[in-house]
């Protein structure tokens, strides 16, 4: 019985980490097809736009330190992050059309 009830604690857990991952993916965008050239800043500025930005991060190799063409957007508000993919997907951005998916997510 001991057991049971540490296994149900465990779902729950489980459920709510689940939840949380979700919702955290839902509010933040992957932004591919970057300009090499393409700062944090500018990509700040083509997506506030759309509603408030908690934070943009552009992955650059870490020896080089250069873009590596992709980078990363998060919204405050899930409806936001849900305008801002519709609106920003296939827009020119330092003259390169950017993809723009939920990060995390199995579909595009």
């Amino acid at each position: 019985m001991r057991f049971l009830q540490a296994w149900t604690f465990s779902e729950a857990s489980l459920f709510n980490a689940k939840r949380l991952i979700a919702r955290n993916a839902s509010t933040q965008l992957f932004v591919g097809g970057l300009s090499y050239d393409t700062n944090e800043t500018v990509l700040w500025d083509a997506f506030s736009q759309h509603g408030e930005i908690i934070e943009v991060k552009i992955i650059c190799d870490r020896v080089s330190g250069k873009s590596k063409g992709f980078g990363f957007v998060r919204f405050a508000h899930e409806s936001e992050a849900s305008t801002a993919r519709q609106e920003m997907d296939g827009q020119d951005v330092d003259g390169r059309n950017l993809r723009v998916h939920f990060a995390n997510s199995s579909t595009k």
